[in-house]
């Protein structure tokens, strides 16, 4: 980023700051084009569209905090004003934002601003002027008064508008197959299709575990029953195999699922069922590499 200029003029240098930045979102906006990036990546995340996809549990006040400005890159209610680096996205903001950097670079103390905090991520509720002033005058951290949110799905700081389907399908997965946290870190999958599909396989499995011991078993403790003997002990044998190709483990658990039903009828795992299994996915293979 090019360095904030001084003439020792603030208004004037104000105005210089603001058409610098708004150089900066052109350009960026251009790149990302000219790259082939999805228009999403650029735009500042919005507050409610996040919480809905990842599921709202609980929050809290945390009070005052020194937040770094680059993971500040979402927005409750003005997300149209400022692109995800918090550059103007046209002159409409211009008054105010020039108002604001004329007053931070004439020394002056400006309030806290208020954030949502949620997983990595901070949303601006108030203060969206002073975050775009002081990362275009170069600062790396601003004080905020930040209120941390729960959510059922966690959050990163490379999530986009593009991810929050698959998120949104991740939080119904881990409501309908509550694994503990260390259990859902192993769960991956591309298609955000595939969770639902995950999950009536999980509950068919635990249903028919529940039919075997003549005896309900509720949600939670099915889903550490189908992970710790199912699922784990699937993914060892694929990975000993070497059929994690191209693909997760959770998405090599499903495939091979499926394939053991489909040739052999059977839920069950033996050493048969692993043989046959493990025999048509080199008989694949094999034929691909003919091909």
């Amino acid at each position: 980023m090019a360095r904030a200029r001084s003439t020792g003029m603030p208004g004037v240098d104000a105005q210089h700051d603001f058409l610098r930045v708004r150089r900066r979102a052109v350009m960026a906006r251009l790149a990302a084009r000219l790259r082939g990036e999805p228009d999403d990546v650029g735009i500042v995340l919005p507050y409610d569209e996040v919480i809905a996809a990842l599921g709202f549990v609980s929050e809290r006040q945390v009070g005052l905090r020194v937040v770094p400005l680059d993971a500040i890159v979402g927005s409750v209610g003005r997300g149209h004003d400022f692109d995800r680096s918090f550059r103007p996205t046209s002159g409409r903001v211009r008054g105010r934002w020039e108002q604001i950097a004329a007053a931070m670079r004439r020394g002056q103390s400006l309030p806290p601003v208020s954030l949502q905090q949620i997983g990595e991520l901070y949303f601006v509720e108030d203060g969206h002027h002073r975050v775009s002033v002081s990362r275009a005058l170069g600062r790396t951290d601003i004080d905020a008064y930040v209120t941390e949110v729960v959510t059922r799905v966690g959050a990163e700081k490379t999530i986009t508008l593009a991810d929050l389907p698959l998120k949104g399908h991740e939080r119904v997965f881990f409501e309908r197959v509550p694994l503990a946290p260390e259990g859902r870190d192993e769960i991956h999958l591309s298609d955000p299709w595939d969770y639902a599909r995950l999950a009536e396989a999980v509950e068919a499995w635990g249903f028919r575990l529940s039919q075997d011991r003549g005896e309900p078993i509720d949600r939670k403790d099915t889903a550490q029953l189908w992970l710790e003997t199912e699922y784990r002990p699937v993914v060892a044998m694929l990975r000993d195999a070497e059929m994690i190709r191209g693909c997760t483990e959770t998405e090599a658990y499903m495939r091979v699922a499926s394939e053991r039903y489909r040739l052999l009828r059977t839920h069950r795992w033996d050493e048969d069922v692993v043989q046959h299994v493990l025999e048509g996915g080199r008989a694949r293979r094999n034929s691909t590499n003919v091909e």
